[in-house]
């Protein structure tokens, strides 16, 4: 008989639970670091552009091109992504919070089912 078989059915559905919010945890949080990267890069690029003279020429990437484009219209397209980004960050992180406490939670029940004792506090 396997260890596996000794555990109530309830019990194992909660370990594959915690399982699926561990995963989705690390999922969250690499989403997370993807876009405070990318809003680091942008607003490395904003201040870039603060030291650019308004009558000089501004690419931007764009696929495998770079097209001109004002000055003007490139930092206010920034201000968006950042506006947006900064947004995107903060709800992520609201997600991974909860997600966090979750797995806590749900990691503390089933240490009391099974028996084992928890980290010290």
């Amino acid at each position: 008989m396997d260890a596996s078989s000794q555990i109530p059915q309830d019990t194992r559905e909660r370990l594959m639970r915690l399982q699926q919010l561990q995963n989705t945890l690390q999922t969250l949080t690499a989403q997370r670091q993807r876009l405070e990267l990318e809003l680091s890069e942008t607003e490395r690029a904003l201040k870039t552009l603060e030291e650019v003279p308004p009558e000089k020429k501004v690419y931007k990437s764009v696929g495998a091109l770079l097209v001109e484009k004002e000055k003007e219209a490139v930092v206010k397209e920034l201000i968006e992504k950042k506006e947006l980004l900064e947004i995107r960050v903060k709800t992520m992180s609201s997600q991974e919070d909860k997600t966090q406490k979750r797995v806590l939670e749900l990691q503390k029940n089933l240490q009391k089912e099974l028996g084992i004792a928890g980290p010290p506090s």
